[in-house]
């Protein structure tokens, strides 16, 4: 048993209120899950079988769900392309896991589109080190839909080069209502945990325009009611009106994106019950890209203009706002917690951005296991040095300490948990982590080589 004693402060994940927070508090570790959270025991009995940490000095938090991934994406050039279809792209999958685990503070992640079931039983057997995955595999869409990456020249046997089918791995273009559901009895044999479909066109894809529609909805249709049937939730990736109706009046429940949601579409959601995942992040990284063709760039300044009033338009309605990160860009990963940073931009205050990513998450996702700080739930939880429960943004100047994944760390911190650390990181890709994190010659951060 491992106590990590007199916490100057925690927060639980349990909600969005000062009711989460609290001060001097003893966590206690037993393996992989919390046995208790309970007031500082000024002196408490010892013995043999219980080890204390000293945490006076430090700010406690659950471990982060990022509802929105794909740990296959290296960017969305030719070169990154090529790069995660080639022989190498395994060995960028585990940088990018390692990245977002032990930089990012994610130890859970629902990847959207990429990851396949061996990807997620590798880190599962322990021989990747990286958060834990909920996986859809693909991400449908229609020919010359967002998942279609074939581009104006196209002939007729291309294969898209985003996610192009391989083993477990199906094509992520579908056309018709029988081959939506032929699609979904694959993912689903493939070991999916979700569906994911474009309910409108995309961004950065080449060659589909925000204001057109993606499937039909006798498509949407069939791919809910087979999901339904295989027990599989459906997240529809969403950014225009019509796509956001399509979807929820078809039965999505999860609604990623959402850039031109209006209070009308926010009460058809909330009636029905649905989960918003706006990805804030990345509207406001890819305003800021360069090497955009002028076509993809126009989508990007009409998505930027719109999106953060779709936020407000959400929050103000009652949905229920999950994070996701979307990490498509170079340096993304591993820097997740900047959506919660983006959302609090949109309006949110720090524990709403806190409970987006942590409780509100889990719940959502259906990881009911993880999330929050309680008896009975993993071990998953973040120790940083500043208060980054009022301000998230502190992550993202040197403020985490350690992260610990089911009882065990993987920065060096806690010399009394058990730990696993290696030194991991492509040059230039990942983040560095900030000067403040190594101190000492100690291995904290692991910095890329």
């Amino acid at each position: 048993m491992i106590v990590l004693s007199n916490i100057r402060k925690l927060y639980d994940g349990t909600s969005n209120t000062p009711a989460a927070v609290h001060e001097g508090v003893d966590v206690w570790i037993d393996g992989a899950a919390i046995a208790a959270v309970k007031p500082h025991e000024a002196r408490p009995a010892h013995g043999p079988e219980v080890r204390r940490v000293d945490c006076s000095s430090f700010i406690v938090t659950p471990g982060l769900i990022d509802c929105h991934s794909h740990v296959t994406v290296l960017g969305v050039r030719d070169e990154d392309f090529a790069v995660m279809n080639g022989p190498a792209g395994l060995l960028y999958t585990e940088r990018i896991l390692y990245a977002t685990l032990v930089h990012g503070g994610v130890t859970t992640i629902r990847d959207v589109g990429g990851a396949t079931r061996t990807v997620k039983q590798l880190v599962d057997d322990g021989l990747l080190i990286g958060p834990r995955l909920k996986i859809a595999i693909c991400m449908l869409s229609t020919t010359g839909g967002h998942a279609d990456f074939r581009g104006t020249d196209r002939c007729h046997e291309t294969v898209s080069r985003l996610w192009p089918p391989g083993p477990g791995r199906p094509s992520s273009i579908v056309d018709g209502p029988w081959n939506c559901r032929k699609r979904v009895r694959e993912i689903a044999a493939c070991g999916g945990d979700l569906v994911k479909i474009c309910t409108s066109p995309g961004v950065v894809s080449p060659s589909d325009k925000l204001e057109n529609r993606e499937f039909t909805r006798a498509e949407i249709e069939a791919i809910c009611d087979e999901a339904a049937g295989r027990g599989m939730p459906v997240a529809a990736h969403a950014h225009s009106r019509q796509g956001i109706e399509l979807a929820i009046e078809c039965g999505v429940r999860d609604i990623q994106h959402i850039s031109f949601l209006d209070e009308k579409l926010a009460e058809k959601a909330y009636d029905k019950n649905c989960t918003v995942t706006p990805t804030s992040w990345i509207t406001h990284e890819l305003s800021q890209a360069e090497g955009l063709s002028d076509f993809v760039a126009e989508k990007v300044r009409r998505v930027a203009q719109a999106h953060a009033e779709a936020v407000r338009v959400a929050w103000a309605s009652g949905l229920r706002m999950i994070a996701g990160t979307d990490p498509i860009l170079p340096r993304m990963h591993g820097r997740n917690y900047m959506e919660m940073v983006s959302l609090m931009r949109d309006g949110l205050d720090p524990l709403s951005a806190w409970h987006s990513g942590t409780g509100l998450a889990a719940e959502r996702i259906g990881q009911h296991d993880a999330g929050v700080l309680c008896p009975g739930r993993r071990a998953d939880l973040l120790l940083s040095r500043r208060d980054v429960i009022a301000h998230p943004d502190l992550l993202d100047q040197g403020a985490l300490a350690e992260v610990v994944k089911d009882g065990v760390g993987y920065r060096g911190v806690l010399r009394d948990l058990p730990q696993r650390t290696f030194r991991s990181g492509v040059q230039g890709l990942f983040p560095t982590p900030h000067p403040d994190e190594v101190e000492d010659g100690g291995t904290r951060g692991a910095r890329p080589v």
